[in-house]
């Protein structure tokens, strides 16, 4: 009965009762529990109207894509901004949140069309693109290679085929130099960057300087010398046996396999530059003024623990932090201790005897308390729920931060109308006809 309480209490209303929603807003986190007043003026439509790259992060299970698409849809039609939404999740969530069937590797923009028909005004365009790994790596060696020939060698390294699809950062690197390439372009006004599923909280963030590592580390060093001294991967200066690294790393690895290694790495030794060059524009981008990090969250305890941990290391690195995004917070009517006090009474013996006169005796007075009993523990739970919700997001507004909300609906976002109420809840700004 608890679950089916709250389906039905957060749905979404009718016409007629979209006023009511608006003035339980007088309720709502940010109105009962104030932020620091040098926010006060400011909101996350400022934020978003003044940004060139908003990258939205989190830990996986809270509503991240569908948000980072919420914000892109948002600029797109309110903002009058060209605005795409960029992700490297291969669950595909973004295309299910904008009611596609799929995405590719290159920037596809949301029909006009799509967009009237959902409700929507687009006074802009929304592009989005869900990033191919394999295909960006491929597209990023034909970049850096300094010929066709080398390109060629290192696209059928077998060592490249699996480090290209599975490298631990691999994901990670090409969401943050594809970034920077859509930025260098300056083809967008605003892009929206749904942060790949990270096993750290700061992968992304961090990919371009492990892989830079990687590729300069002292083992990798150690495998490839007998052929960097010999100048060619066929040809050793010394043959394994004659060093005991060597000797053991033969044994156990095969020779054929140090020489895919040696060639894969001597071939990328020629574009270490360019690495590093990217690597260190990227995180240049990432710290500048037009960039906005936001984390979003649910208001559970595991999701709350992983959000302070996204904010504390954010801070420590001195990322631009600027935004907390909680979802599926529970509705703001909830906080009315008025209401809490009217469902502590529905326990009263008193009113139990009026219900009873009321309907007759088709009940007895045992049926009825039990009901009332029920409703009344159902809605306090609710209520000391949501006090708690709004006491964990004064938390996070006491670090300076913008706090922004989205109630709780049932269902998943799916299509572009539940993506549009999802912008509206966020920005409190009206995007869809009232008609709907």
């Amino acid at each position: 009965m608890l679950h089916s309480f709250i389906s039905e209490s957060t749905q979404t209303p009718d016409a007629p009762q979209r006023e009511q929603l608006d003035n339980s807003r007088a309720f709502s986190i940010d109105a009962a529990f104030p932020v620091a007043e040098e926010l006060a003026s400011s909101s996350l439509v400022d934020l978003v109207s003044s940004k060139g790259v908003i990258v939205i992060s989190g830990s996986g299970g809270v509503g991240k894509t569908s948000v980072a698409a919420a914000v892109g849809l948002f600029s797109a039609c309110y903002l009058e901004r060209k605005s795409i939404v960029v992700t490297v999740d291969p669950a595909r969530r973004l295309a299910t949140a904008l009611g596609l069937s799929g995405l590719g590797n290159q920037a596809f923009e949301i029909d006009e069309s799509s967009l009237k028909e959902a409700g929507l005004q687009p006074r802009g365009s929304l592009y989005a693109m869900q990033i191919d790994t394999k295909r960006s790596w491929d597209e990023m060696i034909w970049r850096y290679a300094e010929s066709e020939e080398e390109a060629y060698r290192i696209l059928k390294n077998p060592l490249y085929q699996g480090f290209s699809g599975r490298f631990i950062q691999s994901h990670d690197y090409i969401a943050m130099d594809r970034l920077y390439d859509l930025r260098s372009r300056a083809e967008f006004d605003l892009i929206v960057v749904d942060t790949p599923p990270s096993r750290n909280a700061l992968d992304f963030v961090e990919a371009p300087r492990r892989v830079q590592e990687f590729f300069g580390g002292r083992l990798l060093r150690l495998l490839t010398a007998p052929y960097r001294v010999g100048g060619d991967v066929g040809s050793r200066f010394f043959n394994f046996a004659t060093r005991p690294f060597y000797r053991i790393a033969d044994q156990i690895l095969g020779s054929k396999f140090l020489e895919d290694i040696a060639e894969f790495f001597l071939l990328f030794q020629s574009m270490y530059d360019g690495f590093v060059e990217r690597a260190t524009a990227v995180d240049r981008m990432l710290r500048d003024a037009h960039t906005a990090f936001a984390v979003v969250s649910t208001l559970e305890t595991a999701a709350l623990f992983e959000a302070r941990s996204f904010r504390d290391l954010l801070i420590a690195r001195g990322f631009p932090l600027e935004a907390i995004l909680f979802n599926k917070v529970l509705p703001g009517y909830l906080l009315d201790k008025v209401a809490a006090e009217k469902a502590e009474r529905l326990t009263d013996p008193a009113l139990v005897e009026s219900l009873q006169a009321l309907v007759g005796d088709d009940y007895d007075a045992f049926l009825i308390n039990r009901v009332l009993n029920e409703v009344s523990e159902n809605y306090k739970n609710f209520h000391f729920a949501a006090v708690r919700q709004a006491q964990e997001a004064r938390e996070f507004g006491s670090d300076h931060l913008l706090v922004g909300s989205i109630p709780y609906v049932p269902g998943e976002v799916s299509d572009l109308l539940s993506l549009g109420k999802m912008a509206e809840n966020l920005f409190k700004v009206s995007l869809l006809r009232r008609s709907l």
